[in-house]
């Protein structure tokens, strides 16, 4: 895991646009439970969520196409979340403290200083992060979920 070069970022730009058909996109966030099933009698209420009835660890993961892991971030459920595992992350401290490299692009008219993250609906509402469509009436924005969820 290593900070990417600007070579890095126009090698992911241009083969998550030929692979996906998203352009400037540079990674995939996500974040899971795995249940851990060898825990100790001891320690299960302490690792298991309302939700999951069983004891599971948090894994955050940022991976390009390839599998390069660019981010990971291992937590005990109750403590972490999607929001408190970025608050661990060297990753994003550095993309909040713009210390990432600029490599621009337009979109509608609109300049943009860096690739983004495609994420779920639990993340911060930053411009580094692009949302599925919770509500989908529009057939556009039906397609472009169905291609996020893919990736």
């Amino acid at each position: 895991m290593r900070e990417p070069t600007h070579h890095d970022i126009v090698r992911l730009y241009d083969a998550h646009e030929r692979l996906h058909g998203f352009l400037r996109m540079m990674w995939s966030i996500d974040c899971m439970h795995w249940a851990w099933a060898k825990l100790s009698l001891a320690y299960r209420g302490q690792f298991t969520r309302g939700d999951h009835g069983y004891p599971t660890i948090m894994l955050e993961v940022v991976a390009s196409y390839d599998n390069w892991i660019l981010h990971a971030y291992f937590g005990v459920t109750d403590s972490n979340n999607d929001i408190s595992a970025l608050d661990n992350s060297d990753l994003f401290k550095s993309l909040l403290n713009e210390e990432m490299s600029d490599i621009p692009y337009i979109v509608n008219d609109v300049e943009y200083r860096r690739g983004y993250y495609l994420d779920d609906e639990i993340y911060p509402t930053w411009s580094a992060f692009v949302k599925s469509y919770s509500s989908i009436v529009d057939p556009t924005l039906a397609y472009f979920s169905k291609k996020q969820a893919g990736v």
